[in-house]
């Protein structure tokens, strides 16, 4: 049995005689440049992977275990909101609390990476707010 080949695909004047010989019109851009077409499988783990979709993603477990890191009274007016880049943002809304996360940020971030799925957090990036 023989394999099956791709069509072969016409030139863009090619496109453009056809269209005109059946009287439509020829709609694709002049810049673009036709690709081929991915597998929906690995666009939709691709996908998965960016977005986290279905699994946890560090920053929940940071945000549940957040008490144990820096302790009651730092947890209650701080607590991380993203992870991007290896750098935890960590939102706080007092300037006393800062400063002191600020001056143990070493020892907090020997907590975080001990946290599974945290072991490459380089930082930690403080906010007010």
């Amino acid at each position: 049995m023989p394999k099956a080949r791709e069509p072969q695909a016409f030139s863009r004047l090619a496109e453009q005689l056809v269209a005109d010989l059946r009287r439509l019109p020829y709609e694709t851009p002049a810049r673009s440049r036709p690709r081929a077409t991915q597998p929906l499988a690995g666009l939709m783990e691709a996908l998965r992977q960016e977005y986290r979709l279905g699994r946890d993603a560090p920053e929940y477990t940071l945000r549940e275990r957040w008490r144990e890191i820096v302790g009651a009274a730092a947890a209650g007016y701080s607590h991380p909101v993203t992870l991007e880049r290896n750098l935890l943002l960590v939102l706080v809304s007092h300037a006393v609390v800062r400063n002191e996360l600020f001056h143990h940020r070493e020892t907090i971030l020997g907590r975080i990476r001990a946290v599974p799925g945290c072991e490459g957090v380089k930082g930690i990036n403080l906010r007010m707010g």
